[in-house]
This record gives structure tokens, sequence and C-alpha cells, in this order.
């Protein structure tokens, strides 16, 4: 048992140096293990952690500011880490963090981005950063931040010579720079297709509970596509209009409530998503349509889901010409699929 693990990592080694080898046309820098301590002035300054692992703070010998991703061992057959340089490696793209350099040493695998000074998107969402106030997300700042994210995932669906589908977009992993430009990140879950595939193959489940699409875990639901993104898309926008302190508390989730349904209600009976502080009418009409757009994504079924051209579309219009959306049917994104047994009817061929 133990001669055939080692054989198993051996086989592995091997395979994920051959992947490396493959692309070493498009791949970044390569560096020692060495190296990345001496970037990280040996590992002095933590700036994040996750399932993934731990992310510190370096800097280049020209002087750039970066951020070294240590891939924790539980990842240590190199499928994901893989996955994010074969991926990523083949973006160039304002809102694409930069991949610039990574390392792979067997069990030791490291990935070296350029550096977001204002960390993610989740910490001005729930208030979590130490210097971080919420004034800094007005509604304007939102909705930049909306469209911007957006463009990127238009970019990977369709502006690659490869389709990248992200299969993991949330707050987390949304990073921001000093001027709040947001930039996609963590591409370990990413699957690679042509593009002029609709539908992909996959086996499992990927993506973090609450985002993920319901075709992704029951094909009942309809086939995996860049539509799956396009889900996880709405609920990222949802959360940065709900949860924050100065929006109505009755909109957070609970066990019993789906979120999106008390948001539309809100919505179906006019009423305003600010209640704790004075906004300006155009304010109030640039979070209604984020809502909007994003309760459209929302869809069950994958064909009334409309694409990221189609969202940005819809940013970049006026309220008054959005169509109204059909209310969610499901009941929570993170039951069971047992707990699903309603499909839509497809309302929107054109998205």
């Amino acid at each position: 048992m133990v001669w055939w693990k080692r054989d198993a990592k051996k086989n592995n080694h091997f395979k994920t140096e051959e992947i490396i080898k493959s692309y070493r046309l498009i791949a970044p820098k390569r560096y020692t293990y060495s190296d990345v301590k001496k970037l990280t002035n040996s590992f002095k300054e933590k700036v994040g952690q996750g399932g993934y692992g731990v992310v510190y703070k370096g800097k280049l010998p020209d002087g750039r500011m970066v951020a070294v991703k240590i891939l924790s061992a539980s990842k240590g057959n190199g499928e994901e880490f893989i996955n994010e340089v074969a991926s990523i490696s083949r973006t160039s793209h304002v809102n694409i963090v930069t991949l610039l350099g990574f390392c792979y040493e067997r069990t030791k695998t490291a990935l070296i981005y350029e550096f977001m000074p204002n960390g993610s998107l989740d910490k001005f969402i729930y208030d979590k950063g130490p210097q971080i106030t919420n004034h800094h997300l007005d509604s304007n700042t939102m909705f930049q931040i909306a469209v911007g994210i957006a463009r990127g995932l238009e970019y990977l669906h369709r502006g690659c010579n490869t389709r990248i589908l992200h299969f993991d977009i949330k707050p987390h992993n949304i990073l921001l720079d000093e001027d709040l430009c947001p930039k996609i990140s963590d591409f370990g879950l990413t699957k690679l297709c042509k593009t002029k595939e609709s539908i992909v193959s996959m086996t499992g489940m990927r993506g973090t509970a609450g985002y993920i699409a319901p075709e992704v875990f029951n094909r009942y639901f309809g086939g995996v596509s860049h539509k799956s993104d396009v889900y996880s898309y709405r609920m990222l926008v949802l959360e940065m209009v709900g949860p924050r302190k100065e929006f109505d508390s009755e909109l957070s989730q609970t066990s019993e409530t789906y979120f999106p349904h008390g948001i539309y209600s809100k919505l179906e009976q006019g009423k305003s998503f600010v209640t704790l502080r004075d906004i300006t009418e155009e304010e109030e009409d640039t979070i209604k349509k984020m809502v909007m757009v994003s309760l459209w994504c929302t869809q069950t079924s994958p064909s009334d889901r409309p694409s990221m051209s189609k969202v940005i579309e819809m940013l970049e219009d006026s309220l008054q010409s959005l169509q109204f959306p059909p209310k969610p049917i499901m009941h929570s994104p993170v039951r069971s699929p047992q707990d699903s047994s309603t499909t839509s009817q497809s309302l929107n061929p054109t998205f």
C-alpha cells in the first residue's frame, strides 16, 4: 500500500511536469522554493488564508509587490495548481488578476500574483477589514465593481481562444486594486473548453455552497455551461446590495428564507432597498438596476439566464428599459438536489 501511494505521487509529479512543459510558451516565470522564501522574507507577512492555503506579501527583485499563494498539502496532486497556471496564463484583461510566476517542487507549490492593496471584496461587503468603512462602497462604486466583474467574466467566456469557466465566483475571489478596480482571482476550479461548446462534461461538484448553479449539483436542471458562472455572479451582486449594515435587515438570508425571494418582494412592491440613510433617486435607480439584472441571472434554467455580454448591456442601459424579471422559484441554492423538484420554462431565448 505504501509502495502504491509512493508510485502514485511519482506519476502525479511527472504528469504535472509534463503539463508545465506543454505550457512553456505561455506559462509565467518559474521560481524555486528558495526564491519564494526570499521574495516573502521567509513568509514574514501573511495577508490571507483559505482552504487552498496561505497568502503572503512579497516583493520581486524589480521592486514590485506581489501576493504569494502557498497551496496546502491537500492540493499536492497538482490538479488545482495546474488548472490555475494553465487557465490564467491564457488571460490578459484589466479585470483578471495577473499571474507573474509560480513554483512547483513536488509537494511545494506556490502562485505569485500582482499585489492587490485593497484585498478581497468580501472584506468590504461584510465590513471585516480593520481600516475599511462602508462609505467606500457607495452605490456608484458598487455599480462599477459589478460592471468590472461582468466584463472580466465576459472576457473569460468569449475573449480568450479557449473559453474559461471559473466555477467559483464569490466575493472572496474578487480582489480590488488601489482604485477599487475588481479583478477575478482563484482559478483552481476552472474548466477549459472550446469557445463553440455550449455544454461541458464535468464529474463532481465545483464551487461554494450558496453560489453554485443548480445544474452543477443536479443535471436535471440543465447542462453545465458558461451560464453556471452567470448564476454565481447574481449572488455576488445581491450580496453587495443586501447584507450591508445600511440596508434593511429583513433581507438577510436564513435557513427558512431564500435570500433572492426577499429581494424580489421588495422590488415587486416598489420599496426602497436603503432604509438607514438618505439617498438620491439616481442612487436608488442604480441599486434597483443591479437587483433586476441579478434576478435575471438567478433563473433556475440556464437558458433563461442572460450571457455576461447581455448582463453588461443591461447594466449600461436605463432602469426604465429593463424587463421585469420572473420570480426565482428555487427554495434555496444550498439545499440538496432531492429538495428541488421544480424547473422553469424558457422566458427569454435571446439570452
